[in-house]
């Protein structure tokens, strides 16, 4: 079975048999459990009207696990979280953040909110830009860069990478390098590739990621 409908399933099914071994347990002890399931029933209505935000995380739940924007161990970014998905729950989603904090999200504002799952897709693109100093040659800059950032480990020659200028001002050129890797080697390609223009155009060519 799958990992995301296995965990959402066993979570219901320790709710559902706690309620049933206690309706059980009093029956064996001689306790009318027919007019007690009656008033258990009635109070979890109750309680559903009072928690409407939980029966709505409860819904955007089952929602999630038919529609499958994601699944356990995708990276996505939504309801302002991102990071790996651990657990679909049944009313929460816990998500690891990169820096390895888990975070729990409410059900409800992930399937309303806009979700980018970066492992959906097999390849993904690395954006950086570089800055060139007034009066380089822009030209030579680009041939070199592209040549170079082909050889970084992982990055792959389909598609191939790109470098252009993305702007021109008085303090001169600014280059947009944009090579495609593997959703695995994402950090290791940016990395490197960061570590390259540094290297070509030296420390203080204003690089950041777009």
């Amino acid at each position: 079975m799958d990992a995301t409908l296995s965990r959402y399933v066993d979570a219901s099914a320790a709710v559902l048999l706690r309620v049933l071994l206690l309706i059980a347990v009093l029956g064996v002890l001689g306790i009318q459990t027919t007019s007690f399931a009656a008033l258990i029933a009635a109070a979890g209505i109750a309680v559903g009207a009072a928690w409407a935000g939980l029966l709505s995380n409860f819904a955007a739940g089952l929602f999630l696990l038919t529609f499958r924007p994601f699944k356990v161990g995708d990276v996505i970014a939504a309801g302002g979280t991102s990071g790996t998905v651990r657990e679909i729950g049944l009313f929460v989603t816990s998500i690891d953040t990169p820096d390895r904090v888990l975070t729990y999200v409410g059900n409800n504002k992930l399937f309303s909110d806009n979700v980018q799952n970066f492992s959906a897709n097999p390849l993904r693109r690395v954006d950086l830009t570089a800055q060139l100093p007034q009066g380089a040659d822009v030209g030579g800059a680009l041939d070199r860069l592209k040549e170079m950032v082909g050889r970084v480990p992982n990055v792959l020659h389909e598609p191939e990478p790109s470098v252009e200028v993305l702007t021109f001002s008085a303090a001169g050129s600014t280059l947009t390098v944009r090579p495609y890797c593997h959703n695995e080697h994402y950090w290791q390609v940016y990395f490197d590739t960061n570590r390259l223009i540094s290297q070509l155009f030296g420390a203080p060519a204003a690089i950041h990621a777009t």
